[in-house]
């Protein structure tokens, strides 16, 4: 990637897909997880498994990822928060806290995980000093409006509709006339629309409700209450066609083996514009124009 960054521009944002997949353990789809850089800002969305070895892959500075923005707390989107948070702190030595970001209850779960974790925090200040500092956290429970700025990078939140989950955020992203938005999970949503209007990029959540249902659900009664959290790849395609973004983007794929023959076909039914079927470790370069990255590490 360094011949990426030598011809990017200041003005420029670049997405990385850390991981495209759901609950189910598989190697090649990690838990959902996308990071964020524009304006010097690193800024990243969701920690489900596998986070902090895609950071690794990538070479990120774990001292520089101190900005963590949560869609909401299903334990997919959450299980490697713990992993991000202590080993980065003990092997990336970082002096500022961990600024943690999401909906209502995340606050309680980061109180549990310090209380959890409190023998392990203590050991290492005692035995292997790493920063002080670095191991608080700072947690704010957001609402829909702006939630974070700095270095003229903004980050507004906006409620999606994830029922019974509630809230469920989405994510706006816009630096230097910009943008890109991450959907969070959501079924067919106005309010992501409306938000959505103007972007560059959208990354939007899909689940191939035409596979065979065993795939993902081991009753047929459950698979479609799955299917009635999500968006087919036919509602994300109106979607994409009313928000007309320059790419939109598959993330947090189900099943986890649905590939894009599964998934391209039906959303052209209703949308005729660019979209990828993302992949862990795919970046996007949003800048005069939309780059796809692909990674052989992936």
């Amino acid at each position: 990637m360094a011949e990426d960054n030598q011809n990017r521009s200041s003005s420029d944002i670049r997405v990385t897909l850390l991981g495209t997949g759901a609950p189910p353990p598989v190697m090649d789809r990690f838990g959902p997880s996308t990071l964020v850089e524009a304006g010097g800002e690193t800024l990243l969305f969701d920690a489900g498994r596998g986070v902090l070895q895609r950071l690794s892959q990538l070479q990120k500075p774990l001292k520089e990822a101190r900005n963590l923005f949560l869609t909401h707390l299903h334990s997919d989107h959450l299980v490697g928060l713990p992993d991000f948070w202590l080993t980065g702190w003990l092997l990336g030595q970082p002096q500022i806290p961990l600024r943690v970001s999401g909906p209502m209850g995340t606050k309680a779960m980061m109180a549990h995980l310090d209380q959890a974790f409190g023998y392990d925090i203590r050991i290492r200040l005692y035995d292997d000093r790493p920063p002080p500092q670095g191991i608080v956290v700072l947690t704010e429970e957001v609402a829909e409006g702006r939630v974070y700025e700095h270095n003229g990078v903004k980050v507004t939140a906006f409620e999606v509709d994830h029922f019974p989950i509630q809230p469920a955020f989405g994510y706006r992203i816009d630096y230097a006339g910009r943008s890109v938005v991450l959907s969070g999970d959501t079924r067919f949503s106005e309010n992501l629309i409306r938000f959505a209007e103007g972007a560059d990029v959208l990354v939007h959540e899909v689940i191939a409700a035409n596979l065979q249902r065993a795939s993902f659900a081991s009753t047929p009664e459950w698979a479609e209450a799955i299917i009635a959290h999500h968006t087919t790849p036919e509602q994300a395609g109106e979607v994409f066609t009313r928000v007309h973004p320059k790419l939109a983007v598959y993330s947090h794929i189900v099943p986890v083996d649905a590939t894009a023959k599964d998934l391209l076909p039906a959303t052209r039914k209703t949308y005729s514009g660019p979209v990828e079927a993302g992949e862990d470790l795919m970046v996007i370069d949003i800048g005069d124009t939309v780059t796809v990255h692909r990674s052989p590490k992936g």
